[in-house]
């Protein structure tokens, strides 16, 4: 089946147009934010695989009328919902209190629940910060959520974060009638490849910013010394790496349901790609762990190398206090006032000190520096 071949391409990230059409017919910009007056940013009846033109923007309740009565599936979009925003369209689409609440409030981890006749699928979103330098304080990935309510006959998302827009994904999936003719389950999957496509992203950006680190913490310095790096920056990639993987780990199981068991909702030929998805996401989990592992081992060679580097200036200051103690002892013991010294009134007495205290400071200092004190 041509779908099936092309089900990955469908899904995959391209150049967004400025300008699409509305639902009325006319162009919109797709650039440009939702409006503020209503969390719904698109809500569309799709029958046949393709979006059911309207003369007017339709309501959630009056899309579901649509779709009840002549087919189809709905698909709604909401940005941030408040509880008096979300409460009509939870109790249309019979939407169970438990997800709702998780998809108002967020802060949920990813995870795949079933309420009744409904899929509650959580996935976070990651998103790399593009920064000259990394420093102490830089933010490296930034994250949202996308909370997916996948009915026989609805597909609602809630998206929270500046990041993570589906409005170039929607309509990537109107140009695959084919595609979207399976339903919901195929929008499901577009989510869910799209998300883990941005991961493999990230973890391909993050790899670069730990090379880097990696390469100034075993760079050699000064004498061929290792010169490390400033611990604090290690540390902050760490605390972004926590993050990448809190987003990236719990997923794994949900992506296996949903690949592995049989699902009244889930479409058998979209089921099959959500292996797929799943073998992406066991790559960037092993990337991610691996990102861990590897930033303790730098942040452990950094710290030892900063031992290392405190003991070089303990020596060289032991070693320089060494050959000082020659001429303080020389000096203590003639400046002593007694009357009787030895040499004290032989007249070749002061340069034969001199002497013997020069040959046994240059002989410390010989000593010392073969031993790699100095």
């Amino acid at each position: 089946m041509s779908m099936i071949h092309n089900l990955r391409a469908a899904v995959r990230p391209s150049r967004p147009s400025r300008l699409s059409l509305r639902k009325d017919g006319g162009v919109y910009d797709a650039t440009r934010p939702a409006e503020a007056a209503t969390a719904v940013v698109d809500c569309a009846v799709y029958r046949d695989g393709a979006r059911v033109e309207f003369e007017r923007n339709l309501t959630p309740h009056e899309a579901i009328r649509q779709v009840r009565r002549d087919g189809g599936f709905v698909w709604i979009g909401l940005h941030e919902p408040s509880e008096a925003e979300f409460a009509g369209i939870a109790a249309e689409f019979g939407l169970h209190p438990l997800a709702v609440e998780d998809a108002v409030h967020a802060h949920q981890r990813p995870k795949l629940e079933r309420y009744d006749d409904t899929l509650f699928t959580v996935f976070k979103t990651i998103h790399y910060v593009e920064h000259d330098e990394l420093t102490a304080t830089s933010e490296v990935v930034e994250s949202g959520e996308v909370m997916c309510f996948t009915g026989r006959d609805f597909f609602i998302t809630v998206r929270h974060g500046g990041q993570g827009s589906l409005r170039a994904l929607r309509h990537r999936l109107q140009d695959d009638p084919e595609l979207l003719a399976k339903g919901p389950s195929a929008v499901l999957h577009a989510i869910a490849d799209h998300v883990v496509d941005g991961y493999v992203a990230v973890a391909d950006a993050v790899q670069d910013d730990i090379d880097e680190v990696e390469t100034e913490v075993f760079s050699p310095g000064r004498k061929g010394t290792p010169r490390g790096t400033d611990a604090g920056r290690i540390y902050q990639l760490k605390r972004e790496v926590m993050e990448f993987k809190r987003a990236v780990l719990p997923l794994v199981r949900p992506m296996q349901l949903l690949s592995e068991r049989p699902m009244r909702l889930i479409d058998p030929d979209i089921q099959k790609y959500f292996r797929d998805v799943a073998d992406h996401l066991a790559r960037v989990q092993e990337q991610v762990v691996g990102f861990d592992e590897l930033l303790n081992s730098i942040l452990q060679a950094n710290l030892a190398q900063s031992s290392v580097a405190q003991n070089e200036d303990m020596r060289k200051i032991t070693s320089w206090a060494a050959i000082i103690a020659v001429p303080t002892m020389v000096c203590g013991v003639y400046g002593m006032n007694f009357d009787y010294m030895p040499e004290t009134h032989w007249k070749y007495g002061y340069p034969v000190v001199l002497g013997v205290t020069v040959a046994l400071c240059l002989g410390i200092h010989r000593t010392l520096k073969r031993n790699g004190w100095l």
